[in-house]
This record gives structure tokens, C-alpha cells and sequence, in this order.
């Protein structure tokens, strides 16, 4: 009793994690190693249908995530209300790299791991310029934010 075996009780399922089965066809060709980087994607404008296909090429840490904003949003039922969350998160490599991503929930922990997938699969690059002089690669923002 309570030594952990099995399926039941604390820990159930944790540490396991399935391998990815890809669904669409570039998923495919990025498992099979097909599609050596994502500027490759970007090039011939390919939608990201799968949130793993980013995570083939990025370093498991690389990625950082950052929850923006959380608020409840209502919805008038026969019941009565019904209360749900908006999230809205950034995910980005500090690289040149940046995607954002909304999801709405019952739950706020299910609103930001949707949120995490929704943008890692808006993951977009950002131009990068020279601003004074062009020493070196580019570096900075080429416009105002």
C-alpha cells in the first residue's frame, strides 16, 4: 500500500510522455528530417497546424513564455452565468523569434497551456535592421513600436 505502484494515487501518469505522431504532412517532413529549419517554413509561407513542429526545433528551455493578461469573460445561459477565462500569452526566443496566442477556458490552467500552443503555432520572425551605423549583423528594430 502507497508505494507508488500502479496507476492510482499520487504521481499517476506523471514522467511519461508520448511520442509525437505528426498529422499534417509538413509535421512529416520535419520528423523525418526533411525541413532543416524554420526559416525553411517561413520561406514558402507553410501554415503551422502543429504546436510539437516548433518544439522540433527549438532546445527544450530555449522557448520562454510569458502570460500577458488574464480576465473572466460572462456568458448569460438558462442556468444563469457562466464564467470563463482569456489568456493571452507571448512566447518568444529572444532570437528573433515571436509568436502570441489567446485561448479561452472554464479553467485559467487550461486557458494558458492553449494559450502556450496557440502561440508557439503564430510563432512568426522578426526583421531585424541597422539603426546609425551597419556594423556587424542586423540588430535592431528597423520602425517604431
Amino acid at each position: 500500500k502507497g508505494k507508488g505502484k500502479g496507476k492510482k494515487g499520487k504521481g499517476k501518469g506523471k514522467g511519461e510522455e508520448k511520442e509525437w505522431v505528426p498529422v499534417t504532412k509538413l509535421g512529416r517532413l520535419v520528423k523525418d528530417g526533411k525541413i532543416g529549419s524554420i526559416e525553411d517554413i517561413y520561406l514558402h509561407s507553410l501554415p503551422i497546424k502543429e504546436f510539437q513542429i516548433i518544439d522540433q526545433f527549438f532546445q527544450p528551455g530555449s522557448l520562454k513564455d510569458e502570460v500577458m493578461k488574464i480576465h473572466p469573460v460572462q456568458k448569460m445561459s438558462a442556468a444563469g452565468q457562466t464564467n470563463r477565462f482569456v489568456c493571452y500569452v507571448l512566447v518568444g526566443d529572444q532570437n528573433g523569434h515571436i509568436g502570441l496566442g489567446s485561448k479561452c477556458a472554464r479553467e485559467v490552467a487550461t486557458a494558458i497551456r492553449g494559450g502556450i500552443m496557440a502561440a508557439k503555432m503564430a510563432l512568426i520572425p522578426v526583421r531585424r535592421g541597422y539603426w546609425g551605423n551597419k556594423i556587424g549583423q542586423p540588430h535592431t528594430m528597423p520602425m517604431k513600436v
